[in-house]
């Protein structure tokens, strides 16, 4: 049997080997949407993690109308083409 202060000395070393995860950048950018047929929907929710890059907003286009065509699906009603999209004042 080993001594108590090697086996902790052991559990410290694997330890001290483990890997962090990465940090992924949490939280969520409020856009308001405005439809072709003049509906406007505002703070529509979209996560941090998807916008960035040499895009800019455009991938918040995508994200509305991905969501919008799974409510579609869910409730049988359709959301007509998204004519513009922007980031909501409040935040």
């Amino acid at each position: 049997m080993r001594p108590k202060k090697a086996r902790i000395q052991i559990r410290l070393e694997t330890h001290a080997l483990a890997r962090r995860k990465p940090k992924v950048e949490k939280g969520y950018v409020l856009f308001d949407v405005i439809y072709a047929d003049g509906a406007l929907t505002s703070n529509r929710k979209v996560p941090a993690s998807e916008l960035g890059g040499l895009d800019g907003d455009e991938p918040a286009r995508t994200f509305v109308e991905a969501e919008d065509s799974k409510i579609a699906e869910k409730s049988g009603k359709t959301r007509g083409p998204i004519k513009t999209i922007a980031r909501s004042r409040k935040q």
